[in-house]
């Protein structure tokens, strides 16, 4: 049996191990790829930035910097 503290270790070498032929599974299953299939994944992908929250024009950083100063205060 595995030790505790050994798991985090095995778990990164399983995957190590596993990359190449994922990364083979990967490759085959875009050669299989249909140019509609392409396309409509595309199109998902460009669909998902009407779900995201608007886009702030600040970094938050003053905002941040305000609520600091308040709290010097």
């Amino acid at each position: 049996m595995t030790e505790p503290r050994d798991v985090p270790a095995a778990v990164v070498e399983q995957w190590r191990r596993a990359e190449p032929a994922l990364a083979e599974v990967r490759r085959q299953e875009l050669r299989r790829l249909t140019d509609q299939e392409a396309l409509a994944a595309a199109e998902a992908l460009l669909d998902l930035e009407r779900h995201l929250p608007p886009r702030r024009e600040g970094s938050g950083l003053v905002e941040q910097q305000r609520i600091f100063a308040r709290g010097r205060r």
